[in-house]
C-alpha cells in the first residue's frame, strides 16, 4: 500500500512551464500527479476518476478557476480538498477563492517546500492520515492499524494483507466514490495496467468476510464504470 504522505493529485494549469514545475515537485515527494491544461477535460476527468487533492489556477483559456471550483462543488458526491495556485493575489480575490470552497489559497511563484507543506497541511486536515491512528472503530468495525487486524463484535476478521487495506481504505472514505484506478494505485502501486479484475475481486471477499449488507447496517455500492462506494445504511429497506 502508498505510504500515507503519498497523495493522487490532479491539477489545472495551463502554463506548461509552471505545470513542469509544479509535477516535478509533486513527483519528488512521491505524490501521484496528472496534470490538465483545459478545464473541460479536468471536470470530464473528476466525474470518472476520485483523486485526493485538486490543484487550480485562476486564469484559464477557456474558463477561469473560480468557475472550475463551482463545478467541482456542485458534481462532487465527497468534498476534495482544492488549493489554488495563481499569479491573482488581491485580497478579494483570496477572499472569493475561500468562499466558493477552496481549502488554501497561493500566489505565485510558488516555493517548492512551501507549496508541498501546505499540501501536507491539507491532508491532514482532510483526515487522509486517518490511518496512521493505532484503533480505528467504525461502528462493530474495530482495525488495530499497528497489528494489522480488524474485529467485528470482538470477532476476529480473517484477511490477506490486500484485503485488510482495501477495507482501511474504504472505511477511512464512508461515503466516498472511490475509482477502480485509485484503488488499483493506492492498494497495488500500479495503474490500470493490471486488470480492474483484480479490485472486483478483492470487494466481492470483503463483502462476504465483513457481511457489508444493508440489514447489517451497510452497503459497499457498486457505481457502473467509476468504482464503488461504501454507505451507511439507516433503512435496511432502502435501494
Amino acid at each position: 500500500m502508498r505510504q500515507r504522505g503519498d497523495m493522487r493529485i490532479a491539477f489545472l494549469e495551463d502554463d506548461q512551464a509552471q505545470a513542469e514545475m509544479i509535477k516535478s515537485w509533486l513527483s519528488s515527494a512521491e505524490h501521484s500527479c496528472r496534470h490538465f491544461t483545459k478545464a473541460s477535460l479536468f471536470l470530464k476527468e473528476i466525474r470518472r476518476e476520485s483523486y485526493d487533492l485538486l490543484i487550480l489556477d485562476w486564469e484559464l483559456p477557456e474558463s477561469s478557476g473560480i468557475e472550475v471550483l463551482r463545478r467541482v462543488r456542485e458534481q462532487s458526491d465527497w468534498r476534495v480538498p482544492v488549493l489554488f495556485i495563481t499569479n491573482r493575489d488581491s485580497e478579494d480575490d483570496v477572499v472569493k477563492a475561500l468562499a466558493e470552497g477552496a481549502d488554501d489559497y497561493m500566489t505565485k511563484p510558488a516555493s517548492r517546500n512551501i507549496t508541498l507543506a501546505r499540501i501536507n497541511a491539507l491532508a491532514r486536515r482532510s483526515q487522509l492520515e486517518t490511518v496512521g491512528e493505532q484503533t480505528l472503530e467504525f461502528g462493530d468495525y474495530k482495525f488495530l492499524t499497528t497489528k494489522k487486524t480488524l474485529t467485528q463484535c470482538g470477532k476476529p476478521i480473517e484477511l490477506t494483507e490486500k484485503e485488510y487495506q482495501l477495507a482501511v481504505m474504504l472505511f477511512c472514505n464512508i461515503g466516498r466514490l472511490l475509482s477502480r484506478n485509485h484503488m488499483l494505485e493506492a492498494i497495488w502501486g500500479v495503474g490500470p495496467e493490471l486488470a480492474t479484475r483484480t479490485v472486483d475481486t478483492h470487494i466481492s471477499r470483503l463483502r462476504r468476510k465483513l457481511a457489508l449488507l444493508p440489514e447489517h447496517g451497510w452497503r459497499l455500492k457498486a457505481v457502473y464504470q467509476h468504482g464503488y462506494r461504501l454507505e451507511r445504511v439507516d433503512d435496511p429497506n432502502s435501494d
